[in-house]
């Protein structure tokens, strides 16, 4: 009988059933996580790894209670986590309004309860009431997630909490929502959204760029979008003849509107005829595409003005919504700014950490670079690079080894979920996860901004260590439970 009309729930046998394979994986990286955490603050003065006055010895804590909460995960009714979905999002909701009244404020950013010696960011525990929200609700309408109604909920769950936590400010747990995005398009979400989406970050990085290496950078940057416009539909169409055409007609309307300008005003300006010669071009393609009926020419304008309209917008947006320090990062990251004594401090240690670690590492508790803490954040945004300074080349490839295993083995899981529910939560899991290791390494080796977000399972603390227990035992439970009937 089909397990969608089955209502006969079958006894799950937790000891039995749970992915022991992924328990291993999650065992190592703790335990890894743990001796880094030990060797980038280690004190012969406190040499015990359990010395509660360390921060090794308070991730030894953390460590117990994430047992704890594993197994407490894996005994609760798996219908608690569908039932209770709801609830749980209203309540990480509440958490980041009252983090924004009565939380604590650390370098600038007011995301912390504090009670006593201990903190606590709602923000990683609300990547989870998301999850089961989303899993919730594209569970109850299975296969029409780009109905108009369906899809605008969808973003609201997502990007509520987001708004939340945009306000503390921090921009990098922020960003972690856009993973749902990989959901979504496991769920249905047409490809060419997110190319659009991959577009828009290609257009916003260049935005920023070209200005420091051209003059007129908006106009030239225009001309390129535009071309690369026409291409991405010649490529989703096929219609070579549309795609002449359509370059035919703006590159004889650009060509008489400079002859215009340059005979009235003597001048050439190239970026206020690209801009006056777009516009023009968008109203004649749109009259075009009603009176000869090429809808292909409508959606090109459509693109091309929307696309415009973004690249002229980034430097509001760069300006005014990203911080100080994460425009600065940004800068140094691109090259167009050196700072390597203020913001690209840490990158730069990191970087250099890494490499001297050559190919075996300089051994346990001997990095030189970690010991004498040349390298801020070690124990959490950079915990990395204690593991390429100390174990060198063969160490940081056996952890990004473990990482890997670890996702693919939860893409194997998501896909042999029987029940909506269950694969899509199992696929938030796995898209936090990737954007958490793919941001964090790449920040850690300079090839993506500092944005601050922790290492899963390595980086000391116990907010993000719990979150991410928890994230992955619901998983577990979950999957434990695949042939029962789940809604």
């Amino acid at each position: 009988m089909d397990y969608r009309y089955n209502n006969v729930r079958r006894q799950t046998n937790i000891i039995n059933d749970i992915d022991w394979f992924t328990i291993g994986i999650f065992t190592v990286l703790v335990l890894l996580g743990w001796l880094n955490v030990y060797a980038a603050v280690y004190d012969e003065k406190h040499a015990s790894i359990f010395s509660f006055s360390q921060r090794y010895g308070k991730q030894a804590v953390w460590i117990i209670a994430a047992i704890l909460l594993a197994i407490f995960i894996c005994i609760i009714d798996v219908h608690f986590y569908t039932s209770l979905s709801y609830p749980i999002y209203v309540f990480g909701i509440l958490t980041l309004i009252a983090v924004l009244i009565v939380g604590q404020e650390i370098n600038a950013t007011k995301a912390w309860f504090s009670f006593g010696s201990i903190q606590i960011q709602p923000a990683e525990f609300t990547k989870i009431a998301v999850s089961l929200a989303l899993s919730r609700f594209l569970g109850n309408y299975n296969g029409r997630l780009m109905e108009l109604r369906n899809f605008v909920t969808v973003l609201f769950i997502i990007f509520l909490p987001s708004a939340f936590i945009l306000m503390q400010p921090d921009v990098g747990s922020c960003l972690v929502y856009l993973a749902f995005f990989l959901v979504l398009y496991r769920e249905g979400l047409p490809l060419v959204v997110l190319l659009f989406g991959l577009l828009a970050v290609v257009l916003f990085i260049l935005s920023i760029l070209m200005p420091i290496l051209i003059n007129n950078a908006e106009a030239y940057l225009t001309f390129g979008l535009i071309l690369l416009g026409f291409l991405f539909f010649l490529f989703k169409t096929r219609r070579g003849m549309d795609f002449l055409k359509g370059l035919g007609l703006f590159t004889g309307i650009f060509c008489l509107f400079w002859l215009i300008n340059f005979l009235i005003n003597k001048r050439f300006e190239i970026h206020e005829l690209l801009l006056g010669a777009i516009l023009l071009s968008a109203f004649v393609f749109i009259i075009a595409s009603y009176i000869i009926r090429l809808p292909f020419i409508r959606s090109l304008t459509i693109f091309i003005v929307a696309a415009l309209i973004f690249t002229f917008s980034v430097d509001f947006m760069f300006d005014n919504i990203l911080s100080a320090h994460h425009r600065q990062r940004i800068l140094v990251m691109l090259g167009i700014e050196s700072d390597p004594l203020g913001i690209g401090y840490n990158v730069n240690q990191s970087k250099i950490a890494i490499g001297s670690g050559g190919f075996t590492g300089k051994g346990f508790l001997k990095g030189t670079q970690t010991k004498y803490n040349f390298v801020p954040e070690q124990t959490t945004d950079f915990i990395f690079c204690t593991v390429g300074e100390e174990w060198g080349f063969v160490g940081a490839a056996t952890v990004v080894i473990l990482f890997s295993a670890l996702l693919l083995r939860l893409l194997y899981i998501a896909e042999r979920q029987r029940s909506v529910f269950s694969r899509v939560y199992c696929y938030c899991v796995l898209s936090i996860f990737f954007l958490h290791i793919t941001i964090n390494l790449g920040m850690t080796i300079g090839l993506l901004p500092v944005i601050g977000i922790p290492l899963p399972f390595f980086s000391y603390g116990g907010s993000s260590l719990w979150a991410f227990t928890i994230l992955l035992f619901i998983m577990l439970r979950l999957d434990a439970s695949r042939e029962e009937y789940i809604r």
